[in-house]
């Protein structure tokens, strides 16, 4: 099967950060589908997932974490969220930039699960435009001007929230898929 032809879930989540006596936790999902190489607008999804209210967050963790603490208390248990999310992951194979995170994060949630395999847009970009300056997924969609496809499909979103950084996730991807990565076998891609 070649990568246009899959259906792909595209996932990120934000963490606490690392705090001291504290495990790494994930506190917000996002997925969209890509299917056929083009996003499903129909699919994109999110969720918080519950922190403890007495639970410190890294000070330098990115994201929106401090605005969401009162409804982080009262968000679905990763248990709770698990069978949800199961189903909005399914598809041919698992897309993050730099996937080890979220494949961490999904191994918190179901520890005995494989959830693969994975396609890691992070290393496809190193092959595909070598000699950028950064592959951090928030320079790279500046520097392929692929900001106005990601406003319109999550208006009002930024960096380092869990929904606009799996549609970024997923429209590098698309990208890819129009510049001729597309017609390769998933097989080939998959980490």
């Amino acid at each position: 099967m070649r990568l246009e032809e899959a259906t792909l879930s595209v996932l990120d989540f934000e963490s606490t950060g690392v705090v001291a006596g504290f495990p790494v936790e994930p506190w917000q999902v996002g997925v969209v589908k890509l299917c056929a190489g083009r996003i499903d607008q129909n699919s994109l999804w999110e969720s918080l997932i519950q922190v403890e209210p007495e639970r410190p967050f890294n000070p330098h963790a990115p994201g929106r974490h401090a605005q969401l603490r009162d409804q982080l208390t009262v968000a679905p248990t990763r248990d709770d969220l698990f069978r949800v999310l199961q189903e909005k992951i399914s598809g041919n194979a698992r897309v993050a930039h730099n996937c080890a995170t979220e494949h961490k994060m999904l191994r918190l949630m179901a520890p005995m699960h494989p959830f693969g395999p994975w396609i890691d847009t992070l290393k496809l970009a190193r092959e595909a435009w070598p000699g950028l300056s950064s592959y951090a997924l928030e320079e790279l969609i500046v520097s392929l001007q692929l900001s106005s496809r990601i406003d319109a499909l999550v208006p009002e979103r930024a960096a380092h929230d869990a929904l606009y950084d799996a549609v970024a996730a997923a429209v590098l991807l698309e990208r890819l898929c129009e510049e001729g990565w597309g017609a390769l076998p998933l097989s080939q891609l998959v980490s």
